[in-house]
């Protein structure tokens, strides 16, 4: 795969290699619920996160083969109240904390 530097616009690799990322939960972490609080949560291996509804529809969404864009438009599809800008910051602090990652969506899946 190749590198995904971090940036806002949510692509991985370089100039006119440059493809658009995938979002997945990260290594043993899954979507759940926190029981306890009745709440949707990310299950980590230290505990539970407690998400709201809408946190929670973008990570179900995070199957690996949709970017920010797809996943803001399939929410707007489900009649979330959302914007673009709002949904790759949150894709991208849960990103920095290792919670999720991105599989680059180049052909053949290679950057």
């Amino acid at each position: 795969m190749g590198e995904w530097c971090g940036q806002a616009d949510g692509w991985v690799g370089r100039g006119a290699l440059a493809h658009p990322v995938g979002w997945r939960l990260g290594a043993g972490v899954r979507l759940g619920r926190d029981e306890a609080r009745g709440l949707p949560a990310l299950l980590l291996s230290g505990g539970a996160l407690p998400l709201n509804e809408t946190a929670a529809a973008v990570l179900r969404l995070c199957d690996g083969s949709r970017g920010a864009a797809d996943i803001t438009a399939a929410l707007l599809a489900e009649h979330h109240a959302v914007a673009g800008e709002q949904v790759l910051a949150f894709l991208s602090g849960l990103a920095e904390q290792g919670l999720i990652e991105g599989t680059c969506l180049g052909p053949g899946g290679s950057c």
